[in-house]
């Protein structure tokens, strides 16, 4: 790819600026000749609102990724073969790992700017794309065990940039930590809320999770989009379970 061998030039030459903007002036040599060809998809990419080039998503979401491993101030392997196992399974094996060439620089020391990534991911991708991003983030920082509250703070503050409700945050939240009234939190309700709002928030919540949701034959998607269904059904099972309801 262009891309990569321009910003393996630009890292030589200017180190970290340099392959950034090499990057992005290679993307957009690789994006002219994949709108002839038909270019690649991402796992996000096909539900996305507007044109969003592969190399413009694999850069912010790499950055992302970058910003959540860095919050608890240290590096987790776990974490980061996390991230690579994902890329792997997206774009095959040999791509991955030039992504990772970029990713590992990028991870270092160099300032992301977390508001600036979800402006421009806001622009261009639809709700429910966001809120399979933060599922990902989650997913990488609970990847070595636990989830910490600097990783939990900062994936809060990337949700408030990505313009995700409160509520849908919290029951995103509540897949990965677990509470007393975490099944409560999965629904985004009380618990005080009656039986017939029990219900009906889990058919809204079954509905906004639902796999056909998705609308993608890309089974890393999918398979995302079905672990968050399962977890809806598995909290409304178990309040049903402590309600006696049928």
């Amino acid at each position: 790819m262009i891309r990569w061998f321009a910003a393996i030039i630009g890292y030589f030459i200017f180190r970290l600026p340099g392959a950034i903007v090499g990057f992005l002036i290679g993307s957009f040599l690789d994006n002219f000749g994949g709108t002839r060809s038909g270019g690649s998809q991402t796992v996000f990419r096909d539900m996305t609102r507007q044109k969003v080039s592969p190399a413009d998503f694999e850069l912010n979401l790499l950055s992302l990724c970058s910003i959540v491993i860095k919050a608890d101030g240290s590096i987790s392997q776990s974490e980061m073969d996390y991230v690579r196992q994902y890329f792997v399974a997206s774009y095959g094996k040999d791509k991955a790992n030039a992504i990772f060439r970029t990713f590992n620089e990028i991870n270092k020391k160099h300032e992301i700017s977390a508001q600036r990534i979800c402006s421009f991911l806001n622009q261009r991708t639809r709700y429910e794309v966001r809120l399979q991003l933060l599922h990902f983030l989650f997913g990488i920082a609970q990847a070595d065990g636990s989830v910490s509250i600097q990783e939990i703070n900062k994936i809060s503050e990337i949700a408030g940039y990505l313009r995700v409700a409160a509520s849908d945050f919290e029951s995103i939240k509540a897949m990965f930590i677990k509470s007393a009234d975490n099944a409560y939190k999965i629904l985004e309700i009380e618990k005080s809320a009656t039986n017939e709002e029990v219900k009906s928030a889990y058919r809204t919540m079954a509905k906004k999770y639902h796999p056909d949701r998705v609308n993608t034959e890309n089974e890393a998607i999918k398979k995302g989009a079905e672990e968050k269904f399962k977890e809806v059904q598995k909290a409304y099972e178990q309040i049903q379970n402590e309600r006696r309801l049928n």
